[in-house]
């Protein structure tokens, strides 16, 4: 691609001369980078004093260096501000995805998320936040290769990008790239709130929602760097493959500390899961099983059927059984299980401290704890406020109908009650196999055992997916902090898939939550989303339309074939002709015959875990959630829709995953939303 200018109205300078003097300062930049890794790679660890300090400070250089590597395919900065403003800030900024200084200090590119960065993203004719000029730099590879210049001192109306408009449009291979450069006001808005603020993006396909959620936290790494980096930070997304496909963005922010997971693996639903019906998973999910999980728990704490006798030589102290029971009661539910434990082994030593002193004594402190360790109390205890886990309460309450009717009370119908007892008895809890909506109930009794630790910010994805319980299992996580919640209620695709954001908020435990909607799609050609938006009125009725700003004419083809077999090779190969990724997606049945199909042609599956490299993915529906590609080829659209109960929902995320063209192939009649 030559190097070429798209503005018209620089005078003073051609635009190779600008080109010519970006690129020196571009290489200048680059240089300092260098110089800021080899410092720091040239830095010892063994300066500090001992071995755990040598540890810590060896893991910080670590990040350190990983944070200063120089993308060699990007460019360094992406804009540049030449401000008007009357302050100590310097008057000409290059704005980049990190950082640069060289060795006397001077900064030679300005991260994006500093303060005076933010008018790259916000500044215009009616407030020009103090820019003069503001210029955008388009690229191939690391090499600037134009500009775009807009005179925002002049009150001109901003025209149409040129540079925007080719890098949100760029064809795209391998996993999710950064927005640094094409960040819209609006995402602006949300990706700087405040870290104190819970935030829900409603957003369609294609409003990049998900790099919202992503620059979001980076945005909070670099603006409350010592708290989060102290409490942590976590990326919950739908399954592996979609973090495979996010992984790349934060590291390429310079946050490589980042933790990124499943809620399945947040709670250990993965290994030997068994299987369950949608019906008894949807009434494990349901929020009214965090009061029958409270109540099971607490049975187990029983009124004292004796006192306690302590023996010291020859001296013997007794607690009255009406005692301890009055202790009990005062304990009881006041707190979470383990430490109400703890504190009435605590309150029966003070018991007999009290006795103690009354014959002339003196015990301290030390004698207490004595005295709450020896075994009368540890019996008295195993006796009436036994020591248990998770796993043996749920495993009394699906094998005990008794048991869960009490639990129950009215919360549960007789019904629901009977699909929660096994079918098959397990001999204990430690032999049964859990399913993956058991792992959130287990979550629950696990945090009313012992508080659950809480992190700064937790980003969720596909929020709309997620059960109450699973959704208190996040909350229970941010606590202390804050979340971005992300989704589409029009993409829920489980049987509690929520009605409303509000609903999810409290679920959350952060009803308080600010709820935004992103409905203007970048990403998704207008074509392929007014096609998909014919689902919306059977799948999501109170939801308007996505609309898109890129037009699309030419983007979708609905194509009848005899046969798939012969059909998918040729709109494979005609999608290899052009350049970009090729999702190949189909109902989780069909694949084994749509890759038996693509029989010459190179293509890779993608599993559960992600990682499928090279043009052209397999995609089983199912997976196919938060992914993008160029070109899709999605394969019989009714099988899709009748795999599932909420398939038209399912089918509606799949015809969503175009970022260039999409193609429809079926034999069979299309569902009959789309058929009009």
């Amino acid at each position: 691609m030559p190097a070429h200018r798209l503005a018209p109205d620089i005078a003073e300078e051609s635009g190779d001369d600008v080109l010519a003097a970006e690129r020196a300062h571009l290489a200048a930049a680059r240089a300092a980078l260098r110089a800021m890794r080899e410092h720091a790679e040239s830095l010892s660890p063994d300066a500090a004093g001992d071995w755990v300090s040598q540890e810590i400070l060896r893991h910080a250089l670590d990040q350190r260096i990983a944070a200063l590597a120089d993308l060699p395919d990007t460019p360094l900065f992406f804009g540049r501000l030449d401000r008007s403003a009357d302050d100590d800030l310097p008057h000409t900024i290059h704005v980049g995805r990190r950082h640069v200084h060289d060795g006397s200090g001077r900064p030679l590119v300005i991260d994006w998320r500093a303060p005076v960065s933010r008018a790259f993203y916000q500044a215009g004719p009616a407030d020009p936040m103090g820019v003069r000029l503001r210029r955008r730099f388009g690229h191939r590879g690391g090499e600037l290769t134009a500009y775009e210049d807009e005179h925002l001192d002049r009150g001109e109306p901003l025209g149409t990008s040129r540079i925007l408009t080719e890098e949100i449009e760029r064809p795209r291979t391998g996993p999710m790239r950064d927005i640094v450069a094409t960040i819209q006001p609006d995402q602006d808005e949300i990706v700087r709130r405040d870290l104190g603020r819970t935030v829900c993006v409603q957003g369609a396909p294609g409003t990049g929602k998900t790099a919202v959620g992503l620059h979001r936290a980076a945005y909070l790494l670099f603006t409350h760097r010592e708290r989060l980096q102290r409490d942590g930070v976590l990326i919950v997304g739908p399954n592996r493959a979609f973090l495979g496909y996010i992984s790349a963005v934060l590291p390429a922010l310079g946050e490589v500390t980042v933790e990124q997971t499943t809620v399945a693996d947040l709670l250990g639903a993965t290994g030997n899961v068994a299987d369950e019906d949608p019906e008894t998973a949807a009434i494990k999910g349901d929020a009214r099983m965090a009061a029958v999980l409270r109540r099971a728990l607490w049975a187990h704490v029983t009124k004292p059927e004796e006192g306690l006798v302590y023996t010291k030589g020859a001296s013997r102290y007794r607690v009255a059984d009406y005692e301890v029971s009055e202790i009990v009661a005062s304990l009881r539910g006041t707190g979470r299980y383990g430490p109400g434990r703890a504190a009435l082994a605590q309150r029966l030593a003070h018991e007999v401290l009290v006795r103690m002193e009354r014959r002339g004594e003196a015990p301290d402190d030390r004698v207490q704890d004595a005295v709450a360790r020896s075994q009368p109390v540890r019996r008295l205890l195993d006796r009436i406020w036994p020591r248990l886990t998770p796993q043996q309460v749920l495993f009394r309450l699906y094998s005990d109908p008794d048991f869960l009717a009490a639990a129950a009370r009215n919360d549960l119908t007789a019904a629901e009650r009977e699909r929660l007892l096994w079918r098959r008895p397990y001999r204990s809890a430690r032999s049964a196999r859990w399913t993956a909506a058991d792992a959130a109930l287990l979550d629950e009794l696990a945090d009313l055992i012992e508080r659950t630790p809480s992190l700064a910010h937790i980003v969720v994805d596909e929020a709309q997916d997620l059960s109450p319980m699973q959704l208190r299992a996040i909350g229970r996580r941010c606590r202390a902090g804050s979340a971005t919640v992300l989704g589409d209620l029009a993409q829920g695709t489980t049987p509690w898939s929520a009605r409303s954001w509000q609903e999810v908020l409290g679920h959350l435990g952060v009803a308080g939550g600010e709820v935004t909607e992103l409905v203007v799609g970048f990403r998704v050609p207008r074509e392929v989303l007014d096609f998909a938006a014919r689902l919306l009125p059977a799948i999501a009725p109170g939801l308007a339309a996505p609309r898109s700003l890129r037009p699309g004419a030419g983007s979708l083809t609905v194509r009848p074939a005899a046969m798939l077999a012969e059909a998918l090779p040729d709109a494979v190969r005609a999608a290899l002709a052009r350049e970009g990724s090729i999702g190949v997606i189909a109902a989780d049945a069909a694949v084994p015959a749509v890759c038996a199909a693509l029989d010459g042609v190179p293509y890779a599956p993608l599993g559960p875990d992600g990682g499928a490299d090279g043009r052209v993915v397999v995609v089983p529906a199912t997976l196919a959630k938060g992914l993008e590609y160029d070109h899709v080829i999605v394969v019989e659209p009714a099988e899709i829709a009748e795999a599932e109960p909420r398939g038209l929902t399912r089918l509606y995320v799949v015809l969503t995953r175009a970022v260039t063209s999409l193609t429809v192939l079926h034999t069979r009649p299309l569902p009959a939303p789309l058929a009009v």
